[in-house]
């Protein structure tokens, strides 16, 4: 073979390569596709009547996944018994749904797939797929409509559920604790707003749930509800409001277990304030107690001294209306010993004192033994506050801006309730801000119909300052921490200085709140001025 062509041959070969790596999808392979998967043939078709089969197949022109099916598909009504739907997991030129629920006479049942259904190579959703049919002569038609919004935040969670129960002979209001809604929809994404289809001419209570264990009914611990007032006649044409709130959970005591040698914590759910905890028996002779909350969970740590002789006893915990008994054994643990945490580090800001907490509940201080100085090395006079229920000494003081102080804590300060001591010298230093890193905001409230909450909260929604106006429309935040944060009014109607959350059952909405328009990043040494027009 000539030398030329087995060189044109070779040039053909790696020209030939190039383009097949090319075609594997390197950037000059081609566009990539966008298009999302189209059906080509469903089974029975979609909206179809007198439905008497248990299977639908659903036919598309490539091949297709289900994502993240759980949140995204909607089935109205509700089945007791979920259908089987596949492929999970695997690509399929098709999606079998099978019921294994009985079917109600007469009822439009719609699937809403939402956008859980993509194409295998790109994930391209199909937007919205919705799969209706009804098992008698007609599909119901009607709709009811509306949007959500939050009590307390600026924005609703995502997915939020929205129910209609019918209203017949078997309704009572506690249906939704206990019983999954005849009609269900929910908010999609960062969209507020919410249509039940498909439904039948009646009368229905309308509810929302961020419904966080999926059920479909309402769990007073973990969701918010938001319910419409009056009852919806079908058809309706009105756009309905509903909005979240979070109920005040109700007390429930919880089994106690021991954690230390002479500690046993008491979990429980709702308010702790009107606890009390007694022993069903005899005690031992001198017997004493002391109750701490946990900062962060619903637990109170119970100590108590001497240690019992028997091995079990009971204990009676009542809030004044429910009374529950617990049998309790005791266990051999260690014992707790006293050691001292700071809860405030570094920079003190303008509102916050320097504050310590014990492991052991405390039972006396010896000032003698704390001191504290500045930088200059001069004495500073504090005062001593004591929080029992959280175990916390706070040291006031007249703070000075741009200053350093030094905590010095010598052994034998503190004392616990087991006469047990601080055994180490304890340091401590903070500082404070001087004036020209703060900003301040000063609101002009506008429609201003007293008494109101002003607050400043971060993205979460969370408090980082607040002030209650009984009289000026004037309200000044100094010293803020320079940082972007959103203002809100809470219309505080029973004038009792706090936010107040509805109840369902009692069929008590929430107390109202406005969000200004977003305000300007506070800055240091700014002052902002902003005027809040109120709704009537």
């Amino acid at each position: 073979m000539p030398l030329s062509l087995m060189r044109n041959l070779r040039i053909v070969f790696f020209a030939l390569i190039l383009a097949s790596c090319a075609n594997r999808g390197s950037p000059g392979g081609g566009e990539i596709d966008q298009e999302p998967p189209v059906i080509i043939e469903e089974q029975p078709k979609n909206f179809s009547t007198n439905f008497k089969g248990d299977e639908i197949i659903i036919y598309f022109d490539e091949y297709v996944k289900i994502n993240d099916l759980r949140k995204q598909l909607i089935i109205s009504p509700p089945m007791d018994t979920e259908p089987v739907i596949v492929p999970m997991g695997a690509a399929s030129k098709y999606i079998s749904i099978k019921i294994k629920d009985t079917l109600k006479e007469n009822t439009t049942y719609a699937f809403n797939f939402g956008e859980s259904i993509v194409d295998n190579n790109e994930s391209n959703p199909y937007p919205y797929y919705r799969y209706v049919f009804s098992t008698g002569d007609t599909i119901d038609s009607l709709s009811v409509k509306g949007y959500v919004e939050d009590a307390l935040l600026k924005e609703p969670d995502t997915f939020i559920s929205v129910m209609l129960y019918e209203v017949d002979s078997s309704y009572t209001d506690s249906i939704v604790y206990k019983e999954k809604p005849r009609y269900i929809t929910n908010t999609l994404d960062s969209v507020t707003t919410f249509s039940i289809d498909n439904i039948k001419a009646g009368i229905y209570k309308l509810v929302a749930l961020s419904d966080k264990n999926s059920n479909y009914k309402f769990d007073q611990k973990d969701d918010k509800i938001g319910f419409y007032e009056d009852y919806v006649s079908v058809p309706d044409s009105s756009e309905h409001e509903l909005t979240l709130f979070k109920e005040d959970v109700n007390f429930k005591a919880i089994r106690p277990k021991q954690e230390g040698a002479s500690k046993i914590i008491f979990p429980y759910e709702g308010d702790y304030k009107s606890i009390r905890i007694k022993v069903l028996g005899d005690t031992p002779e001198g017997y004493r107690t002391r109750i701490v909350k946990d900062p962060e969970t619903d637990t109170l740590y119970y100590w108590y001294k001497p240690k019992f002789e028997v091995d079990t006893t009971f204990f009676v915990v009542t809030n004044g209306k429910h009374i529950d008994t617990f049998k309790h054994r005791f266990r051999k643990l260690d014992a707790d010993s006293l050691e001292i945490n700071t809860i405030t580090r570094g920079t003190l800001n303008t509102e916050m004192d320097f504050t310590i907490e014990g492991t052991v509940p405390f039972t006396s201080i010896d000032t003698s033994k704390i001191e504290l100085i500045n930088r200059d090395s001069l004495k500073i006079d504090y005062k001593v506050e004591y929080d029992s229920i959280l175990n916390r000494y706070s040291f006031p003081i007249e703070k000075e801006e741009a200053q350093k102080y030094f905590f010095k804590i010598l052994p034998g300060a503190f004392t616990d309730f087991y006469e047990g001591i601080n055994k180490d010298t304890l340091d401590y230093t903070f500082r404070t801000r001087s004036k020209s890193e703060y900003g301040n905001i000063r609101v002009n409230l506008i429609n201003a119909k007293f008494p109101l909450i002003v607050q400043l909260v971060n993205e979460k929604g969370e408090v980082q300052y607040e002030q209650y106006a009984t009289t000026s429309p004037i309200v000044d935040f100094f010293d803020l921490l320079p940082k972007t944060y959103d203002l809100r009014v809470i219309y505080d109607t029973n004038g009792n200085g706090k936010y107040d959350a509805g109840n369902y059952l009692l069929g008590i909405q929430p107390e109202r709140v406005s969000y200004a328009p977003q305000i300007d990043e506070v800055r240091a040494s700014f002052d902002n001025i902003i005027e809040f027009t109120l709704l009537d």
